[in-house]
């Protein structure tokens, strides 16, 4: 979750007369915040390379890799998308029950809002670091978070089960497919960063699912009381910044225009718009300035 304190208030509330696209997916109640009928709207599914497809919301990123024994599931965004990303996903071809893994870049409620339900649909393994397994099965972020200050409603989300604790380079596999962690903490303690290689015929690319690199938080926090803390987010912003990276995924879509190049890439561009070895170190560079305005701003 990308957004301050003053933009968010929240209820959990069950969408009257609501109707699950699946039978076999049962959606949790909603969480309703200023941003989140935005986020929420509608995108329909599209492929970005070869085996990995789009299949989240307009504001929110979620990533399906198709393998010839499953498919890996990348963040389920808010409770409410998880009907969405499973229609998604039927739309493509694909079923909501092959999912093998759902892997998690932060565990912030617009992120993870739908994993459980999309896991109770898929008796899926949820792979995160341990630091996101904490909250995840607590249903809520943890005192060390930069935005727990912002109180329940805003940082409280469905408790999954069945963790797998995943470590800083660990690969998962899934058929012919291997995804790797990289662990990549500042915005959230358990941040995390994955990487793959998607082939269309005889191309082979690298793909960069970004964890968010904003230093945002709720009011009062201040990053500078911990030069640790500091340290760190800056050694993951340095981490994308290096990574071999010919597409760029950002959790938030339009931190990477995902919509402008999807609408180039419909519209029949003959080059794929996607691929830009620059665009994980511009977004690097980019994150590595807002902590440096944040870090400026708390010293005034």
């Amino acid at each position: 979750m990308n957004t301050i304190r003053a933009m968010i208030t929240i209820t959990a509330v069950l969408i009257p007369g609501f109707t699950p696209y699946s039978a076999e997916l049962k959606s949790d109640a909603a969480i309703r915040c200023s941003s989140c009928d935005g986020w929420n709207q509608s995108q329909a599914p599209f492929k970005i390379h070869g085996n990995t497809f789009y299949v989240g919301t307009a504001g929110l990123s979620s990533v399906l890799i198709a393998t010839d024994k499953g498919l890996i599931l990348l963040d389920a965004d808010l409770p409410q998308s998880a009907a969405l990303i499973d229609e998604h996903i039927r739309s493509l071809g694909y079923r909501t029950t092959d999912i093998r893994f759902i892997v998690n870049s932060h565990v912030h409620f617009d992120h993870v809002g739908g994993i459980a339900a999309l896991q109770r649909a898929s008796g899926a393994t949820i792979a995160v670091s341990s630091a996101s397994a904490v909250a995840l099965t607590a249903g809520e972020l943890q005192p060390d978070d930069p935005q727990y200050g912002m109180g329940k409603r805003a940082t409280s989300f469905p408790a999954v089960t069945n963790t797998k604790i995943i470590k800083d380079g660990e690969v998962l596999r899934v058929g012919d497919i291997a995804i790797t962690a990289h662990l990549t903490p500042g915005h959230t303690p358990g941040g995390t960063t994955w990487t793959w290689k998607s082939c269309e015929q005889s191309k082979c690319i690298d793909i960069v699912y970004a964890d968010s690199l904003n230093a945002v938080s709720a009011d009062g926090f201040r990053f500078s009381d911990d030069p640790k803390l500091v340290e760190t987010f800056r050694h993951s912003i340095a981490i994308v910044e290096k990574m071999p990276c010919d597409i760029l995924i950002p959790v938030h879509p339009e931190f990477s225009d995902i919509q402008g190049k999807a609408a180039r890439l419909k519209a029949g561009e003959k080059e794929n718009p996607f691929i830009d070895n620059q665009a994980c170190r511009n977004y690097a560079v980019a994150a590595a300035e807002k902590l440096k305005n944040r870090l400026a701003t708390e010293q005034r």
